[in-house]
């Protein structure tokens, strides 16, 4: 069964919440909407304090090519726009909106009827993608849009969709997948469609059985889509990785980008995503979230609007266990442990698992035993222990020369290291500097 090539772990599955029927979050009292929900510029706010809004009005135009606009995921009023502490841990500018009934815009589709047709170009398809607001559902958040034009001198040859879910704890897209399968292909199709390709694969890790047959056999009516099993390892749900594991190519060092070995590659939530915004004229405000932990009483999958905070919905999954020791927005592996539960649910916002006290502490740290595991473990083919030295000793200059910007934070090299060493935080703290020095370097030509 394929598989990406280089690297890779094994990490415990702990998919407690797959099987769950999604279930929809109750509306907020107080809806918050950070403007940084994606890669790229901020969101400006086109609404002030005062403002009277639906459920689907744009609240923020995007800041700029590569950013995305926001709408309220709630009807009411604009309370103020000040800042709140997002799941990066720090305080962003962001617009709370008084809850105040449901009133939907009326421009949205709001029936459950399968839509299997679109006649709209290619171009008329990713502007009304863009109008939406539609960010990459896996976490990255990178604007949809962006990726479906591509660079002069590219060329799609095939989209792949990323199915394959591969953070333990977390079961949204595998939840989407089971009850919403005939609109992920549409949206998929409308993906092909968009980027003028005939080629569509879904990746999905062989660990779903029930939604590779599910998908296999709903794909029959939806030319040109094939569904590809793929052999559980983390992290295949990477670009580069995926790529690898699906068509056998592997993409060039930065600053090529997939684009480069002519895929397009796609969350399924986005593919979902996409379906609503172009057939429903729908735009991005809500999302799966899965909440989960060994001890909470009831893991789930949650659709949830926008500016929900995270508290409510740790509530409705049975409350805070007693034995909490960190709340993590997201999967153990690239998520980060949140500093309150008051944090609002964005584009991002893929999972909050709650972990005990005995599973988020870390061991004794030890001096590193050379052993090579973190290598074997990388990706991309790095060296770990190696570029965490370096940012422990603040030798940004190497560390570029060592291809730290490389690095996709999966977490495999900490994973992995016997002694228990903080590499990723290492690494993370170098690639934040060295990425720093890069920019300012770049602004000063």
């Amino acid at each position: 069964m394929k598989t990406f090539r280089i690297g890779g772990v094994h990490p415990s599955e702990n998919k407690l919440s797959a099987g769950k029927k999604i279930e929809p979050m109750a509306l907020p009292k107080q809806a918050v909407f950070p403007l940084s929900q994606h890669i790229g510029a901020p969101a400006v706010p086109c609404v002030a304090k005062g403002d009277m809004v639906k459920v689907g009005t744009k609240i923020a135009d995007a800041g700029g090519f590569v950013s995305a606009a926001i709408f309220s995921s709630v009807s009411g009023k604009v309370a103020k726009i000040d800042s709140v502490i997002d799941a990066s841990g720090y305080r962003k500018p962001a617009i709370f909106i008084d809850v105040v009934g449901d009133e939907w815009e009326e421009s949205i589709e709001r029936s459950e009827e399968l839509v299997t047709k679109c006649d709209l170009k290619p171009e008329e398809i990713v502007a009304k993608i863009k109008d939406a607001g539609v960010v990459g559902m896996g976490g990255a958040c990178f604007p949809t849009h962006v990726k479906l034009t591509p660079p002069p001198g590219s060329k799609a040859e095939c989209v792949i969709i990323n199915a394959v879910e591969c953070e333990p704890y977390l079961t949204a897209d595998h939840s989407l997948m089971l009850e919403k399968p005939e609109q992920i292909l549409m949206g998929v199709s409308l993906l092909m469609k968009a980027v003028n390709v005939t080629v569509g694969y879904i990746a999905i890790e062989n660990n779903k059985p029930d939604a590779i047959a599910l998908m296999t056999e709903k794909a029959k009516n939806f030319p040109g889509i094939q569904v590809v099993p793929l052999k559980v390892k983390y992290p295949q749900g990477g670009e580069k990785q995926l790529i690898d594991a699906v068509i056998g190519r592997q993409v060039p060092a930065p600053p090529a980008i997939p684009i480069a070995v002519g895929a397009v590659v796609q969350n399924v939530g986005t593919a979902y995503a996409v379906y609503e915004a172009v057939i429903k004229n729908k735009p991005l405000f809500e999302r799966i979230v899965t909440v989960t932990g060994k001890s909470l009483a009831n893991p789930s999958n949650f659709l949830t609007r926008m500016g929900t905070p995270m508290s409510q919905l740790i509530e409705a999954a049975g409350g805070m266990p007693e034995d909490t020791g960190k709340i993590i927005g997201g999967g153990p592996m690239m998520g980060k442990a949140l500093l309150n539960a008051e944090v609002p649910i964005c584009k991002g916002s893929s999972g909050v698992l709650l972990m005990s006290e005995k599973e988020s502490l870390r061991g004794e740290e030890q001096n590193c035993t050379r052993c090579a595991k973190c290598v074997a473990a990388c990706p991309m083919g790095l060296e770990p222990y190696l570029l965490a030295k370096l940012g422990e000793y603040a030798d940004w200059e190497r560390a570029e020369k060592e291809d730290i910007m490389t690095c996709i934070e999966c977490g495999c090299c900490t994973f992995t290291c016997p002694s228990n060493r903080p590499l990723l935080d290492w690494v993370r703290l170098a690639k934040n500097t060295v990425g720093g020095i890069i920019r300012e370097r770049n602004a000063k030509k």
